[in-house]
């Protein structure tokens, strides 16, 4: 019989999802207040920082870089154009397709961050060393890179 203390003999593995959100949760905690003093989300960091990494994009491709759902995101764009820190624009060749690009207003805030932003990065990295740091990195894009592969979400081999 399983209890808390005794899991069932079916679930041998480590709660991954879990352990990666609370890690998210201390990294991210150390530049919510970063964030909270210039009146940008969470949400619209991940935008401006993928956005100014790739320059424009297309709405379907922020979806995929940022994890941000397609309902969510159109909710964010919204209030980022509102406040003048994105532009919409029409492709050429199709005008059913959309590209996000930043304005110079959120360059500017992104600049005006950076120095705190990239304090607390010094921060971990002081905490966590810079070896481990660089080595982290390398397994986190490893991780995305490897379940990314073709029949990855598949654990039963039946893709």
């Amino acid at each position: 019989m399983s209890s808390p203390s005794n899991p069932p003999a079916e679930l041998r593995h480590r709660n991954l999802p879990l352990l990666l959100l609370q890690a998210r949760e201390r990294v991210i905690a150390r530049f919510r207040p970063i964030l909270n003093a210039h009146g940008v989300t969470e949400q619209q960091w991940r935008l401006i920082r993928t956005l100014l990494e790739r320059g424009p994009m297309e709405p379907r491709e922020l979806v995929e870089v940022c994890q941000i759902s397609s309902p969510s995101l159109a909710g964010v764009l919204a209030r980022m154009d509102e406040a003048g820190w994105v532009l919409r624009s029409r492709v050429d060749g199709d005008q059913r397709r959309v590209r996000v690009a930043l304005t110079a207003q959120s360059v500017a805030l992104a600049e005006a961050m950076a120095p705190q932003i990239e304090a607390a990065y010094a921060q971990i990295e002081a905490r966590l060393g810079e070896v481990f740091t660089q080595q982290f990195y390398a397994v986190l894009d490893a991780l995305v890179e490897r379940l990314d592969e073709p029949g990855a979400a598949d654990p039963g081999g039946t893709e």
